[in-house]
């Protein structure tokens, strides 16, 4: 009998030779499927504005439009691991009480008058803001503002999909009440002090809110006194007070500051990311493919792509990313090296 007649019958046990694969399963460097893209908001923004139109925020659970990746399948991925969208409520709408197992990040982009309540804390939302929605947590958004609001979604919905861990669950009603007073996170574990009487019982940080004037302040006065890497210039991790670890267990989130006329030098890391542009504009080149960027603009960074960022223009330039760095760190999976 023959090779093939043999692979017939491993086919028809569900069984399979492992060294006719071998060579692409265990590969010199990873090999995403992902690829680097950029959404700019000169053509993301009247689309998102003409979702207020056609569908209401009761209708859709969530009005985004989500980020998806050229090189993936599947209506929501923008690399293997990590969700972005694009989402936008309108003045005096409710996006309805949900809670899911998916970690979920939301960076305020334009807009005021929004709030978002996370298991019974308000927490208004501001341009600039970052906000949590751990895993499994109430939350709703609201606007009772006189303009609509947009924020970047940043989720691990692919993650947890692959990991068949996809839960979700709706509240009873559109809204779940508010039971924390104002501030109620940030006077616990913002202020450099955490409760002694009590543990946190969580893998994610107690801090559910991080304003951008404090965040922007502080990223310029390290940028003031410092040139931060090489490869980053002053990269600033949002953290968890009580670990000093990542905002979530599956996403960390940075603030980053590149100087006038700065060209870093190239990075590559195991990790994918999501930029977003918040202040001035740069270019980021992904293995010798540039895209510049402005505020609003959002770039998709592949996992061990080269990565070199720019800031061609006279005034600093400030982008927000996230990444799954968080996951590969545990099990030894994370590398980076420079160029």
């Amino acid at each position: 009998m023959g090779a093939e007649d043999f692979g017939e019958r491993l086919k028809a046990q569900a069984l399979g030779p492992l060294w006719t694969v071998l060579a692409d399963a265990l590969t010199p460097t990873p090999r995403p499927r992902e690829v680097a893209h950029a959404w700019h908001w000169p053509t993301v923004r009247p689309l998102l504005y003409e979702s207020l139109e056609r569908v209401s925020a009761a209708e859709a659970e969530r009005r985004v439009l989500v980020l998806q990746n050229p090189g993936l399948p599947g209506p929501t991925a923008c690399t293997e691991t990590l969700y972005a969208g694009i989402q936008i409520i309108g003045p005096g709408e409710v996006a309805r009480t949900h809670r899911h197992t998916p970690n979920a990040l939301r960076f305020i982009m334009e807009g005021t008058g929004a709030v978002t309540t996370v298991d019974g804390e308000r927490l208004v939302m501001e341009r600039g803001d970052l906000v949590t929605t751990p895993t499994w947590t109430w939350h709703d958004h609201g606007n009772g503002g006189d303009e609509p609001v947009v924020w970047l979604d940043g989720l691990d919905i692919p993650l947890v999909q692959s990991l068949s861990a996809m839960f979700f669950e709706p509240y009873p009603e559109p809204q779940q009440p508010v039971t924390l007073p104002a501030g109620h996170s940030r006077h616990r574990y913002g202020m450099g002090l955490r409760p002694a009487f009590e543990g946190f019982p969580h893998p994610y940080s107690p801090l559910l809110s991080y304003p951008y004037r404090e965040a922007r302040a502080a990223l310029a006065a390290v940028a003031a006194a410092d040139r931060g890497s090489p490869w980053d210039g002053v990269r600033m991790e949002y953290t968890n007070p009580l670990s000093g670890g990542s905002v979530l267990p599956t996403l960390d989130a940075y603030l980053q500051w590149i100087p006038p006329g700065a060209v870093l030098q190239p990075v590559r890391r195991s990790s994918s990311s999501v930029y977003l542009g918040v202040e001035g504009h740069g270019v980021i080149t992904i293995d010798g493919t540039a895209f510049p960027w402005g505020v609003n603009d959002v770039v998709v960074v592949p996992s061990w792509a080269e990565v070199q960022h720019q800031n061609p223009g006279g005034e600093p330039a400030v982008l927000f990313s996230f990444s799954n760095s968080p996951v590969l760190r545990p099990f030894g999976l994370y590398r980076e090296t420079g160029a």
